[in-house]
């Protein structure tokens, strides 16, 4: 596990087709929001930075590299340490797991809600999936989906 950005200069790879590139979510302290998502689920810290003139901090994660791979964005903006309105239109981000359980136990260890937790998905038949929702520092909710 990773969560230490790389030491050289982060390169920027033109894309050579159309990819989802990054989630951004606001979150009232970056440094709590990189822990989670780096101890607790594994994501690699690509890169982060502060921005003095416009105040605000973003930080990169997610699995495999940043130039192929979806990421997380993690924007603070300084001085917001209020929740932010989540409104009705966002509804989770979706994380395939290897071991759900495994994984709830040490969320459920760090004082992280999990509102669902693991089971097999409603009516999903025989072969159902293993879901569980657990909720980020800032009350963002993460759907993890075991394969049956």
């Amino acid at each position: 596990m990773n969560d230490t950005p790389e030491t050289h200069a982060w390169e920027v790879v033109k894309s050579a087709q159309p990819r989802i590139r990054h989630t951004m979510l606001r979150v009232k302290d970056i440094d709590k929001s990189i822990d989670f998502y780096t101890r607790l689920f594994g994501m690699t810290l690509f890169r982060r930075s502060d921005n003095e003139g416009g105040k605000y901090s973003v930080a990169f994660l997610g699995y495999g590299d940043e130039n192929s791979d979806p990421a997380i964005e993690l924007t603070y903006n300084w001085g917001q340490d209020t929740d932010y309105d989540k409104g009705d239109g966002f509804g989770h981000i979706a994380i395939g797991v290897p071991d759900i359980y495994g994984l709830c136990d040490r969320i459920k260890a760090a004082g992280m809600e999990i509102p669902r937790p693991p089971g097999p998905l409603k009516h999903g038949g025989p072969n159902a999936s293993i879901i569980a929702f657990v909720k980020d520092p800032d009350g963002y909710m993460i759907e993890l989906g075991e394969r049956a």
